[in-house]
């Protein structure tokens, strides 16, 4: 007997990452269903081999859903997710709406898989934020081995961290830019064709933007909170996949070498580390793949047992839809959730 799962925000960018990925890895789910708001009722949507009649959520009857996976915004994930979760789904949620309730657990499955099991408090599961995800995975095998005591990374995120609107707003200064006309912004605050803008979320009163702050906090509530890390995010002008300069300070000492090798055989982990032009991952690579990409590994000779690297992944897939199925593969196997039909 399979699983029924609800997809809500099933026609927006990761919604549609998240149907590919059930169809991808083969879930065992006896039946798949699409959810959006009243306004996408009826808007077909490919799932696998099959085509899928998305409904409304606001009058859908959660009942005999085991798994809800949702990807429609912290305020919708608010309202919906209790609601969902008292009538006996676990959700699991892509928003950052839970992530920071000590009763819901925070989980990259390569990093922190055994604490799915307090899922049961609120039967709520939280995915990280997409720049959060990729990093635990590329610092948890070298914490384990050197301990980290500080993190300094600043980040290079795609428009689709932003949404459909943020890929259409690329798009779309880059076409009135070719034709010498005015760039017109609505998404951003600033230009993004052909541009950086180091400002993600709303800035904070420490001077630090909520995107930052996410980083810290989760990064310390999935590894470990002793760690100390710094983030400067920045958004820059590609479509898919963020990339990520990340220093470590360690206590042990470690070279390259050893943390080279620790990440080719870490878990969602893809070393791709040659020292020659070319031989190193870039957001193109990674986009579409289900790997988190380690290049560049050195050592930083300025602090006491000090690693340098890249790290680049798809922030629509292990940064948000493929870690949530992730989890949800963790419920079963561990057999935390059975179907209710069975």
């Amino acid at each position: 007997m399979g699983y029924k799962v609800a997809v809500v925000g099933a026609t927006g960018n990761v919604g549609r990452v998240l149907l590919d990925i059930l169809s991808e890895r083969a879930f065992p789910a006896d039946e798949v269903v699409a959810l959006a708001s009243r306004r996408s009722q009826g808007r077909e949507i490919s799932f696998g081999d099959k085509t899928l009649k998305t409904k409304a959520l606001d009058n859908y009857d959660f009942s005999d859903i085991d798994i809800c996976l949702m990807s429609a915004g912290g305020d919708v994930s608010r309202e919906w997710a209790p609601r969902i979760a008292a009538q006996g789904a676990v959700v699991i949620d892509n928003s950052s709406a839970w992530r920071y309730d000590q009763d819901v657990p925070l989980i990259v499955p390569e990093v922190n898989a055994a604490a799915v099991e307090g899922f049961s408090k609120k039967n709520i599961i939280a995915n990280p934020n997409c720049s959060t995800a990729q990093l635990v995975v590329a610092l948890k095998p070298l914490h384990d081995r050197a301990r980290i005591k500080r993190v300094v990374v600043s980040t290079y995120q795609s428009v689709s961290g932003a949404g459909k609107e943020g890929e259409d707003e690329l798009d779309r200064q880059t076409r009135a830019i070719y034709s010498m006309k005015d760039a017109e912004t609505k998404k951003f605050p600033k230009r993004i064709a052909f541009n950086l803008i180091p400002q993600i979320d709303v800035f904070m009163e420490d001077g630090y933007t909520k995107e930052e702050w996410k980083m810290m906090v989760e990064t310390k509530k999935i590894l470990d909170p002793s760690i100390k890390l710094t983030a400067t995010c920045v958004r820059v002008p590609v479509f898919v996949s963020h990339s990520e300069s990340v220093n470590i300070e360690f206590e042990k000492p470690i070279t390259a070498d050893e943390a080279r090798a620790i990440l080719r055989s870490a878990p969602g982990v893809l070393v791709i580390d040659k020292h020659e032009p070319g031989g190193y991952a870039t957001p193109h690579d990674a986009t579409g793949e289900d790997a988190t990409y380690i290049s560049r590994i050195r050592e930083d000779a300025t602090v006491e047992n000090g690693i340098a690297f890249w790290c680049v992944s798809d922030n629509l897939r292990k940064g948000a839809a493929l870690n949530a199925v992730q989890i949800a593969e963790v419920l079963i196997n561990r057999r935390l959730i059975s179907p209710k039909a069975g």
